[in-house]
């Protein structure tokens, strides 16, 4: 493995404990160049985790706390006229980041959720009428609480569907979690954190994992995966074509994680329950998604 992904699995590891399968999906989403939803209940790490791996990146980075008050200018950016100059000028917002953090994201408006679309979707954003591009890399991790909670506004599909990955930390095993009680909260480390890549050195790695090769046999088992998903009685809509590049997207991430430079079954398991469970909606009352995602991968034979 690459010396700087594994200094970066170090210190993540030893920022968030027991959680190194997760986290190793964290960092396959970023190595696929994708955006991702951490999902969970208050207290268990989801900002603490972002802000760490932005500081591991060494990417530039800007915090946003999203609020049902919040404006879509206040994420991208407002044109303020100058009087000396007797034009307007562009302010850009915080949008104007490599990496953005957009935290509590389901506790603003949906007006200002979809503001997000563009950015997420094109790497640009656009305001009065004119277009601005965002700096490379770009990449959005977004923290939400379960929506089921007060004062939260649901996702729209679309909006879901420009997040690769959705991943959940959940609660601490017991010995990390007494760990914390005896030595306190992790976010004391993160000023310690160290920069093991740039934003240039991150791209190129990006760029390597896109050269590691899908057999016809992979795609194919890729794809009979997705197809599943299509089954009448399973779910109210079955994944699409753009998650099943997702899925082959990340697949590649967690191969070159791996040390390899080829995909095999086990890495499209791997990652197919974190691309495809926020995409997806029972229709069964008392099965989960991830639950009926599982089903599936015991279900389709690998070829």
């Amino acid at each position: 493995m690459n010396p700087a992904l594994q200094t970066i699995q170090k210190q993540l590891n030893s920022l968030i404990l027991g959680k190194n399968s997760t986290l190793d999906l964290v960092l396959t989403c970023v190595l696929a160049r994708g955006h991702l939803l951490l999902e969970d209940v208050p207290g268990v790490g989801k900002t603490t985790l972002a802000t760490g791996l932005a500081n591991v990146l060494g990417l530039s980075y800007q915090r946003v706390q999203f609020t049902n008050d919040m404006l879509p200018s206040d994420l991208l950016g407002v044109n303020v006229f100058q009087p000396q100059e007797s034009q307007f000028k562009f302010h850009q917002g915080p949008v104007f980041n490599q990496f953005l953090l957009a935290d509590e994201i389901n506790r603003a408006s949906p007006k200002v959720q979809s503001a997000l679309l563009e950015a997420m979707e094109e790497g640009q954003v656009s305001v009065d009428g004119t277009t601005y591009m965002l700096p490379k890399p770009f990449m959005v991790i977004a923290t939400q609480n379960p929506t089921e909670q007060l004062g939260t506004f649901p996702l729209p599909e679309s909006q879901l569907d420009r997040f690769m990955m959705r991943v959940s930390l959940g609660y601490p095993a017991e010995q990390a979690e007494k760990y914390l009680y005896l030595h306190g909260d992790r976010r004391q480390l993160l000023p310690k954190l160290q920069a093991a890549l740039n934003g240039e050195q991150l791209q190129a790695l990006q760029q390597q994992v896109q050269q590691v090769q899908v057999s016809e046999a992979l795609a194919d088992y890729a794809y009979r995966l997705v197809q599943e998903t299509r089954k009448l009685g399973l779910f109210v809509l079955g994944l699409s074509p753009r998650s099943g590049l997702a899925v082959i997207a990340a697949a590649k991430a967690w191969a070159f994680l791996q040390s390899r430079q080829f995909v095999i079954p086990e890495d499209v398991q791997a990652v197919f329950p974190s691309v495809a469970n926020h995409r997806l909606r029972s229709l069964q009352s008392n099965v989960t998604v991830d639950q009926l995602l599982q089903k599936i991968i015991q279900h389709v034979v690998v070829a």
